[in-house]
């Protein structure tokens, strides 16, 4: 997938901004505070319909205005009678979005995100060693949200067992007992079938991991392993059933789907314990460099990849590493950076640059 066409208007410090990107490398240069990251930013709001950066959208729209819109022509090589999509998003101060697609209302954000998936690469993404579980989960999930189109609803389904659960719980009634057994079986039914996709996922992103570490030069011995949020021996319906008593005290649901984690160590013990910042950037590349390999391997997708501030943390030869390891994968990136030098002499002649200037949320191609 790769975008040909990108307006942006009333976003941040984004008044109306309107550019051609190329299909490869996308190189963003300006000061701090020009832009660059809120075109990041703007990208991945259409693919997801949300911020990475903010969980409020009045901090995103502009100044004095009413609402930001943002429009796209993605391209899609696989379709074979509308290869060229348009899709728009718009969103007013009252967080009313609306998403449409070929001019058509959508019906959800997944649309949107079946349709560009996107990886961004920032400081966030350190939280994928840094953070809870719930990052590594989002993590997994975006996986196989694109690999197996019978997740979605299974999780979706998951979701509200859990809800329902917790609801009963919350109240701690006794009388309850009856309504949770139904929803014991709906989210035990739907739990073992959402860790069966989960735990065939990472069975095949694993190689894909060794293979990335490998290209960017990261030498240490390092593990992924996956636990479904219960116990491997046990069933979760019988979980649920034998821990009613405990869940009735806290007033929510202790374990299940909602507690898996991806668990990253080095030598046994925790990454984020023992690698340095430059080695965790490293680890965090060739997890989501990975998903979009895999990816590609699956499905013939390819990922848009957002890259900011690239230079950050990595030295020069796995800055040259990292960037040829994007050339190899063929597909479209947008990428950051303050200093034009730092990354022009990383590429190879081969590969197609389109370079834009950002100053004062005004972007020009060079």
């Amino acid at each position: 997938m790769t975008i040909r066409r990108l307006d942006v208007s009333r976003f941040r410090n984004l008044t109306g901004v309107s550019l051609e990107p190329g299909p490869g490398v996308n190189l963003l240069i300006g000061d701090n505070g020009a832009g660059k990251t809120s075109l990041l930013e703007a990208i991945s709001v259409l693919s997801s319909g949300r911020s990475f950066r903010a969980s409020r959208t009045p901090t995103i729209i502009q100044f004095e205005q009413n609402a930001y819109t943002l429009f796209a022509e993605v391209f899609n090589p696989l379709a074979q009678f509308q290869p060229i999509v348009p899709i728009g998003i718009s969103r007013n101060r009252d967080s009313e979005q609306q998403i449409r697609i070929s001019g058509q209302q959508a019906r959800s954000a997944a649309q949107l995100a079946e349709l560009l998936p996107v990886q961004v690469i920032n400081s966030d993404s350190f939280q994928l060693l840094e953070g809870s579980p719930k990052v590594r989960r989002q993590f997994m999930d975006w996986g196989v949200f694109h690999v197996e189109h019978r997740f979605f609803p299974a999780w979706q389904a998951a979701q509200k067992a859990l809800k329902q659960r917790n609801k009963l719980l919350k109240y701690g009634k006794i009388s309850a007992c009856q309504q949770l057994d139904i929803w014991d079986q709906a989210l035990a039914r739907y739990a073992e079938e959402i860790d069966y996709y989960r735990a065939d996922y990472v069975s095949q992103l694993i190689p894909e991991f060794e293979y990335m570490l490998a290209e960017l030069k990261f030498t240490l011995p390092i593990s992924l392993s996956y636990y479904r949020g219960w116990d491997r021996q046990t069933d979760c319906l019988r979980l649920l059933q034998d821990s009613r008593v405990k869940d009735l005290a806290q007033g929510f649901t202790q374990s299940g789907p909602h507690r898996a984690d991806l668990r990253i160590r080095v030598n046994k013990l925790m990454a984020v314990d023992v690698l340095s910042r430059g080695q965790q950037k490293l680890v965090v590349c060739a997890l989501l460099l990975a998903q979009g390999r895999l990816l590609q391997r699956l499905t013939g997708k390819q990922c848009v990849y957002l890259v900011d501030d690239l230079p950050a943390e990595l030295d020069s030869e796995h800055r040259q590493s990292l960037c040829r390891v994007l050339e190899q994968m063929q597909c479209q990136v947008f990428i950051t950076s303050v200093e034009p030098d730092a990354l022009a002499s990383n590429w190879s002649a081969e590969t197609e640059l389109t370079m834009f200037h950002v100053k004062h949320g005004d972007i020009q191609q060079q």
